[in-house]
């Protein structure tokens, strides 16, 4: 019924905290179009299979109702799909563990929302980071999980031979382009198309959400450029995801709407480049993908000194 209809749509919406059916149909639009883009259907059919999945655990688990009507239950789920099908082999094995893990979200998600409770800080995607690293790094030792995307562990001294030195002529098109790029990077997808779709779905719930996010990625790609982040990784909006994600949490979601907010909102934007970058060298051992951890981490610490109950 339409009960079920919207708090899927919402589910998508709520990974950039929109609890608009309408942004979830351009989300998910999105999602199609970017696996069109890149030839793959696994990580779109692993995303919407997430999704589901996620909602009826919440649902086998009691969870309240309304919240999951709000995509709530949904948003870790969807995230996970669209991750263990970008890095494992869609094999029979790899399907399993898109069903398994992103159910396992919803238990997660009710552990930390607890934990976190007392600090007045929500999970945020933590559950989705958290029980996606546990997949991807057990796919280094069960094979049948096959990790044919997965990067190759190297020892941190690697990035010293990594080449940082950006090109002086880079125009206004591909700072727009690398922006939207971080943008779709929200759910793992490499196309600007992708974020353009995920920008009017945010105007459409909220304008104020698609400018945020559009200046986090924006903040995102111009500071890795200007801080010699390496280039390639920039122009597939690798800098830009999580600093959007940020600049939504604490431009829209988190803080109240004023100069100090928006200010507060920036500076943590900023210091989510750095969190990336430093996140980037931290799992390069056991070749772990960041996922939206650098997001996480610093809102947690631009939201600890405020200490007001939130939700997400």
């Amino acid at each position: 019924d339409m009960y079920y209809v919207k708090a899927w749509l919402r589910s998508a919406a709520q990974v950039m905290f929109q609890r608009s059916a309408l942004c979830g149909v351009l989300f998910v639009a999105g999602i199609v179009v970017g696996a069109i883009h890149s030839g793959s259907t696994a990580p779109m059919w692993g995303a919407f299979i997430g999704l589901t999945t996620a909602l009826i655990t919440a649902r086998i688990l009691g969870y309240a109702k309304s919240e999951i009507a709000d995509g709530l239950w949904g948003f870790n789920g969807i995230l996970v799909g669209c991750a263990l099908m970008t890095f494992l082999a869609p094999t029979l094995y790899g399907w399993c563990a898109v069903v398994l893990c992103s159910a396992m979200t919803t238990w997660v998600k009710r552990g930390l929302d607890r934990v976190g409770a007392p600090l007045g800080v929500g999970s945020l995607t933590f559950p989705f980071v958290l029980c996606t690293w546990i997949f991807l790094a057990s796919s280094r030792m069960l094979a049948a999980l096959d990790p044919v995307a997965l990067a190759h562990p190297m020892l941190p001294e690697s990035f010293l031979h990594i080449a940082t030195h950006n090109p002086n002529h880079i125009g206004v098109g591909e700072l727009v382009v690398w922006t939207l790029r971080g943008i779709s990077q929200i759910f793992l997808i490499d196309s600007w198309l992708t974020g353009l779709l995920f920008v009017v779905g945010l105007a459409v719930a909220s304008p104020m959400a698609a400018l945020w996010a559009v200046v986090g990625s924006a903040v995102g790609t111009c500071g890795a450029l200007l801080l010699g982040a390496p280039t390639a990784a920039i122009a597939h909006g690798m800098y830009g995801f999580s600093p959007a994600l940020t600049a939504l949490a604490l431009g829209v979601a988190l803080l109240p709407r004023s100069p100090r907010g928006a200010l507060w909102a920036l500076v943590g934007t900023v210091g989510t480049v750095f969190v990336q970058a430093s996140m980037n060298v931290l799992l390069a051992p056991v070749g772990l993908p960041t996922l939206t951890a650098p997001f996480c981490l610093t809102t947690w610490l631009f939201m600890l000194p405020i200490f007001k109950n939130q939700q997400h």
